[in-house]
């Protein structure tokens, strides 16, 4: 069966889907497409605000090129292809027909499609699965999801992956571990820093010009899982927002996930026929993430202080424009979707600003307001940098939010920007005071809160981090909350676990959560169509997710 009718039959198949914004779609190609548009010339085009890129390919490192404007997921393929906005959906067999978990989910066992072959004709084997498996368990900087592998074997052709503990948080995150060739592969001398420009997956896409502000895909004639009618590929990396929205409007680019002010003036109403957008969301959120190791945020009261005093509401008005789901819980889980999750103790709880509250709080942990300026428990004014990317208006319009708010409390904080690609770096390396960024998501809270509060993916400053933790957040409670949570056998088990970690993440405040993550994008039906909606539920429409390869072979030229 073809990819493109697998995916069909699913999105028929399914029912309802995750909270959707609006209905819409981006323009046609630009001049350089007379005459037919995109859809004419089997060309796709495709941007995102990250500024210059640097030639980077290496699929396991989340601050490559590659995965900051997702063609990753056009040339390297999984096991098997999930749906991150139902999550609990059986996956899609990709380059995996089959697998199967036992032990409590402490085994899994791989059976492979012998139709799979790489780019440049070799097969794909259970030894490339194994290799690349055994790749991720010695290389710690490319195993982003922290997988902790021990058993890596082949048992009469297929791959057989023990673990010395329950994988049942982690088995979406397995099976969609991207495969690569040993042959390869084995010949590097060390893959964390290798930037792989001439990258050889099994997708249907291989790298054909990579400048720092376009990067252009071509299709593989012999791709092994069926024909793609989208030929070409063009990734175009914008200086902000601002270049990307415009870019939408008029047609230079068909699919993205950009932030618009106000999207319907500035998108949808350009082609309200073609120009649509539609924003799922998952059990993730954006937050700012606070860098624990540095003081004085090392000290859990002003970090509690500060989530007090936020104005979420304005931040979802002023910063989002309502795009983004609202967060209205203090424990950051997403309503209604993470309703059934909440701890007794904090439903009905909201996050309605509290600023006699939060200076008292600080009153009582030895800090001191002296002529309007905070100072900590040493007598040393509290003076804070607020960091992200230049261009990335929601964030930079949450951030000045965010500033005046904690002014209330004597905090004196600026806001400084950098280039998409090193504020990656610095957020990896924990060099930032705090800084807006999203998390995991997943089929419950766990992720969210993994990504965030994990001793067991904790990583000195100074070192990448690509797993999360990026704010070094060192709490032995939580970490043992969400191993047991991981562990568990049953779910009174998993729920007291859940009940403990929201109470940390209440009281130690990591970070601030400031809106739902949904996973979105803007898109459109002038020269292609096939795209996810709500209707068709298929996958999260967002480019830079892992179901985008399966976007991409579903797409049909529009008559």
């Amino acid at each position: 069966m073809s990819v493109r009718r697998r995916t069909t039959l699913r999105a028929v198949a399914a029912a309802t889907v995750a909270i959707a914004l609006a209905a819409g779609c981006s323009n046609a190609n630009s001049g350089a497409n007379k005459g037919g548009g995109g859809g004419a010339t089997g060309v796709l085009t495709i941007g995102k605000p990250d500024g210059p890129q640097t030639n980077n390919s290496n699929p396991f490192l989340s601050t490559s090129a590659g995965a900051t404007l997702g063609y990753r997921f056009m040339i390297y393929e999984p096991l098997a292809m999930t749906n991150m906005i139902k999550p609990t959906e059986k996956a899609d067999p990709w380059l995996a027909t089959d697998w199967e978990w036992e032990s409590n989910f402490t085994k899994v066992t791989f059976t492979l499609d012998d139709r799979a072959k790489w780019a440049d004709g070799k097969d794909l084997t259970a030894d490339d699965v194994e290799f690349t498996f055994n790749l991720l368990k010695k290389h710690p900087a490319l195993n982003g999801n922290g997988i902790p592998f021990d058993g890596i074997a082949v048992e009469g052709g297929k791959v057989v992956l023990t673990f010395k503990e329950s994988q049942f948080v982690n088995q979406n995150k397995i099976i969609q571990t991207f495969i690569v060739p040993k042959h390869i592969w084995e010949k590097v001398d060390n893959p964390e820093t290798w930037p792989n420009r001439s990258p050889v997956g099994s997708g249907p896409y291989k790298l054909k010009t990579f400048t720092p502000q376009t990067t252009t895909l071509v299709a593989t004639p012999t791709y092994w899982n069926g024909k793609t009618k989208v030929k070409e590929l063009r990734y175009t990396a914008y200086n902000d927002n601002s270049a990307a929205t415009t870019a939408l409007a008029t047609g230079k680019v068909e699919w993205s996930f950009v932030f618009m002010p106000n999207h319907k003036q500035l998108f949808i109403d350009k082609d309200p026929k073609n120009h649509k957008l539609w924003f799922p969301s998952g059990l993730g959120i954006h937050g700012l993430w606070f860098n624990t190791a540095r003081k004085p945020l090392d000290n859990p009261a002003l970090r509690k202080a500060m989530a007090m005093v936020v104005d979420r509401n304005a931040i979802h008005i002023q910063a989002q424009a309502t795009l983004y789901p609202e967060i209205t819980n203090p424990t950051g889980i997403p309503l209604p979707a993470g309703e059934p999750f909440l701890a007794p103790e904090y439903q009905g709880a909201n996050t309605k600003p509290d600023v006699p509250g939060a200076k008292k709080l600080l009153a009582e942990a030895g800090f001191t307001l002296e002529g309007g300026v905070l100072k900590d428990p040493s007598g040393k004014p509290v003076t804070l940098t607020f960091t992200d990317p230049a261009g990335w208006n929601d964030y930079i319009t949450g951030l000045a939010i965010i500033k005046d708010n904690v002014k209330q409390l004597g905090i004196e904080a600026k806001v400084k920007t950098q280039t998409a690609e090193a504020w990656g770096v610095d957020v990896a390396n924990g060099n930032f005071d705090a800084t807006l960024h999203w998390t995991n998501s997943g089929a419950t809270p766990y992720d969210m809160y993994q990504n965030v509060m994990d001793g067991a993916i904790l990583q000195p400053i100074g070192k990448s981090s690509q797993a999360g933790n990026f704010g070094r957040f060192k709490n032995d409670e939580a970490t043992a909350a969400l191993k047991e949570y991981a562990n568990a056998k049953d779910e009174p088990t998993r729920t007291k676990a859940m009940h403990v970690l929201q109470k940390i993440f209440v009281e130690q405040a990591p970070m601030i959560p400031t809106a739902a993550a949904p996973i979105g994008a803007e898109y459109s039906t002038k020269n292609w169509i096939g795209w996810p909606t709500e209707a068709n539920p298929y996958a999260p429409p967002q480019h830079t997710q892992p179901s985008a390869l399966e976007i991409v072979l579903n797409l049909t030229p529009a008559k």
